[in-house]
C-alpha cells in the first residue's frame, strides 16, 4: 500500500511561485508513474502533469505548459511540482497520484493511489 502526502500549498499573489512536494512511502517509488491533478471550485479534477516511471517522460496540461515543471527525487521518494508565474485560475486543491508501471495517462481512473491534497490559492 502506497501512502502519498502532499505539502507546499499556500496563498500567493499572481506572478509568484510555489513548489509542491509529494512524499511517497510503502511502495517501490521507482516503479510508479507519478502525476499531479487539481480540482478547482465547482470543477472536475483535472490532469496537471505527469512523469513516467521508467523513461522519466514528462507531460503537461496545455494550461500549465511553460510555467510548471514536474520532477522526482528517487533518493527521497519525493515528487515535486515547481509552479511559476501563477495565475488566479491556478487556484485549486492539488493532488498527487501514483500508479505502478503505466505510461503517463491523464485520467483519474488510471491512478491507484492518491494523496489528501494541498490547497493553492492565487490572488489577483
Amino acid at each position: 500500500q502506497v501512502q502519498l502526502v502532499e505539502s507546499g500549498g499556500g496563498l500567493v499573489q499572481a506572478g509568484d511561485s510555489l513548489r509542491l512536494s509529494c512524499a511517497a512511502s510503502g511502495g517501490t517509488f521507482s516503479t510508479y508513474t507519478m502525476a499531479w491533478f487539481r480540482r478547482a471550485p465547482g470543477k472536475e479534477r483535472e490532469f496537471v502533469s505527469g512523469i513516467g516511471w521508467r523513461s522519466g517522460r514528462t507531460e503537461y496540461a496545455d494550461s500549465v505548459k511553460g510555467r510548471f515543471a514536474i520532477s522526482r527525487d528517487y533518493s527521497k521518494n519525493t515528487l515535486y511540482l515547481q509552479m511559476n508565474s501563477l495565475k488566479p485560475e491556478d487556484t485549486a486543491v492539488y493532488y498527487c497520484a501514483a500508479a505502478a508501471k503505466i505510461p503517463v495517462l491523464r485520467t483519474t481512473q488510471s491512478y491507484t493511489y492518491w494523496g489528501q491534497g494541498t490547497q493553492v490559492t492565487v490572488s489577483p
